[in-house]
C-alpha cells in the first residue's frame, strides 16, 4: 500500500496520543502503564505545569491528563496550564484529575473551546478503570464530562452572593459601597448606629466572609456588590 493510500476498514485506528501530567512519580508511572495497556501513546510524562506547556508544544498530542495541583506551589498549576492550553488549542482534548474541586479555574477551563473536549474528574471517584479509560476517549470524541460534584460546587460558587440578604441589608450594602460611614448610613436610613451595626454583621456572615479585620470584611462585601450588579 502507498504511503498515500486509505486505510483499510480492518486496519485499526491510530492510537491517542497522550501527555501525562502528573507531580507524583508512581501515580504517573502508573497511569502512562495504565494507558499503555488500553491502547494510548503516553507521548510525554512530565511532572509539572512548564513541562506540561513544553510538551505539548513539541509533541502536539490529541489529549492531555493532568493533575491540578502541582510544582511549585501545589495550588492550581495545572489547572491553569490546562486553561492556557485550551486557549491556544481550543481542540485540544483536555482531561483534569483532581483530590479537590479547584474552582480559581475550573469554570474557565470547562468553558473553554465551547465546552468540547474537555473533562474535570476528582480522583477518589474513579475506581473503574474500564469507566475511566472511556471516559477519556469520549473526551477525544468530542464529549464533555465532569464530576457531579464539581458540578455541585461551581453552580454553589456562581448563585448570586447577594440572594440571601434581605432588601435592608442590600440597601445597606450599596451605601458601603458608595463609600459612607455607619454613622451616615444611619442617617440616610431613619436607623440608629447599633441598627447599622447589626445589620452590616448579619451581611458579612450571610456572604461567609473570612474573619478579619472589619475594615477588609467590607471590602470584600463591596466586591461582592459590585460583581453581583448588571454589567
Amino acid at each position: 500500500m502507498r504511503p498515500d493510500s486509505p486505510a483499510s476498514p480492518d486496519q485499526a485506528p491510530p492510537a491517542v496520543r497522550v501527555v501525562l501530567a502528573e507531580d507524583g512519580v508512581l501515580l504517573r508511572e502508573g497511569l502512562a502503564g495504565l494507558l499503555g495497556r488500553f491502547g494510548f501513546d503516553v507521548v510525554a510524562s512530565v511532572g509539572d505545569a512548564d513541562a506540561l506547556l513544553a510538551a505539548v508544544a513539541e509533541h502536539e498530542p490529541d489529549l492531555v491528563v493532568t493533575d491540578i495541583r502541582m510544582p511549585p506551589g501545589f495550588t492550581d498549576e495545572g489547572l491553569r496550564a490546562a486553561v492556557r492550553l485550551r486557549g491556544e488549542r481550543p481542540g485540544l482534548a483536555v482531561v483534569a484529575l483532581s483530590q479537590y474541586v479547584e474552582q480559581s479555574y475550573a469554570a474557565d477551563l470547562l468553558d473553554s473551546g465551547g465546552g468540547d473536549r474537555v473533562g474535570y474528574l476528582l480522583k477518589d471517584r474513579v475506581v473503574d478503570v474500564e469507566e475511566f479509560v472511556a471516559t477519556l476517549r469520549r473526551v477525544v470524541a468530542g464529549g464533555t464530562v465532569v464530576d457531579p460534584q464539581v458540578v455541585r460546587q461551581l453552580l454553589r460558587r456562581r448563585r448570586d452572593p447577594l440572594s440571601r440578604l434581605s432588601a435592608r441589608e442590600r440597601e445597606v450594602l450599596a451605601l458601603i459601597a458608595e463609600g459612607h460611614s455607619n454613622s451616615a448610613i444611619a442617617r440616610a436610613l431613619f436607623v440608629s448606629d447599633a441598627a447599622v451595626g447589626k445589620h452590616i454583621g448579619n451581611i458579612l456572615a450571610k456572604l461567609d466572609l473570612p474573619p478579619d479585620d472589619d475594615v477588609n470584611r467590607r471590602v470584600l462585601a463591596v466586591l461582592a456588590y459590585l460583581r453581583s450588579r448588571p454589567s
